[in-house]
Formats: structure tokens, sequence, C-alpha cells
């Protein structure tokens, strides 16, 4: 599809979404190497103006018991957050829930191993629970994460490329049809 000006419009249809829930399962796995460099810290901190001597300054984090900068944590909620939107379930999902536990210090240049793992599939919420351990160089573990995080929908179009639909789940269209019972303080007809 081109637009007036010869480029080229990408249309919904081009759009590669990730893998919707009835495409996920318990034990779908990830394995993520990744080298946190000190450019990575640097465009880090430029962005959120984050000026913790502690991430950059190495006098002053030679004062600390980390002895070396350490790499901010919320980068590495990035670094997380972004496989999952990149990988598994992959684009489209939402992230609603991170809990993450620095075991040991993550220092600069490092490379770390995430072996991100589908622990439980919720149908009724289109939600997963992904499950991530970091790893050394030494193999020694230093981060745990649990992800929640809502996958994408396939979208259904009509013969003329329009989207009529996001794809319903089965619980969903059961969900419609289930009659809730009234109560006195339901009913307002006095």
């Amino acid at each position: 599809m081109c637009s007036k000006k010869g480029k080229v419009k990408m249309g919904l249809k081009d759009i590669k979404l990730g893998k919707s829930i009835d495409e996920i399962q318990e034990g779908d796995s990830l394995t993520v190497t990744e080298i946190i460099e000190d450019k990575d810290i640097l465009l880090y901190l430029g962005l959120t103006n984050d000026g913790n001597p502690l991430y950059i300054q190495h006098d002053y984090s030679q004062t600390t018991r980390f002895h070396k900068p350490i790499v901010p944590t919320v980068l590495l909620v990035g670094i997380l957050t972004s496989n999952v939107s990149k990988h598994l379930p992959g684009p489209g999902s939402h992230i609603v829930d991170v809990s993450l536990n620095v075991i040991e210090p993550i220092y600069h240049n490092n490379m770390i191993t995430f072996n991100f793992e589908v622990e439980r599939v919720d149908e009724r919420r289109e939600q997963v629970t992904i499950s991530v351990v970091g790893t050394n160089m030494e193999n020694e573990r230093v981060l745990d994460a649990e992800l929640i995080v809502e996958t994408p929908r396939k979208l259904i179009f009509d013969e003329a490329e329009n989207v009529i639909m996001n794809e319903r789940t089965e619980v969903e269209e059961n969900a419609d049809k289930v009659v809730y019972p009234t109560t006195m303080a339901d009913d307002d007809s006095e």
C-alpha cells in the first residue's frame, strides 16, 4: 500500500502480533543473553535524567559496598519488558505487573543470561505469568523476576481489510451468556 508521496504505508494486516492466549502454553520459554555496556547505561541516564552516582561514577561507587558502578534496576526491568514485547508472548502484549528481586549486583559490561518461562496461563483474563531467572558469566543467579502479561488478541478482518473485531476467546463468549441473579437491592421497582 503506497501513500501519495510514494512511501510504503503499513496497514493493520502487516503488523505481526505475538502469541495469543490460545497459542501459548505453560513451559514455553525464551533465553536471551545481554551485555549491559556503558553506552546502554548512559542512554538510560540521559533519557531519565537519573543522576545517581552509584550508576556511573567510579570514584563514588568505590566507597560503597558494590566497589564499582552497578546497572540501574529500572534498566534491568526494561530489558525484561522489551523481550516480552518482542518475543514472549511478543508484539501486542501488555505487562500489567512486574516483581523483581536483584540478588547480586549487576555491574557494567557483565554478560547476563535471562531465562524466561511461562509458569501459568489464565485463559479467563487472557494473561500469562512469566518467571525470569538471570545468571551471570559464572552461572550465578543474580536476578529473579515475575511478570504478568496480557497476551495480544488476533485481529479479524472483513473482505475490505477493515478490522471488524479482535478475536474473542471461548471463555469470553461464554461469559456473555451468563445470567446473573438479581437481589432485592438490585430491584428498583419500588
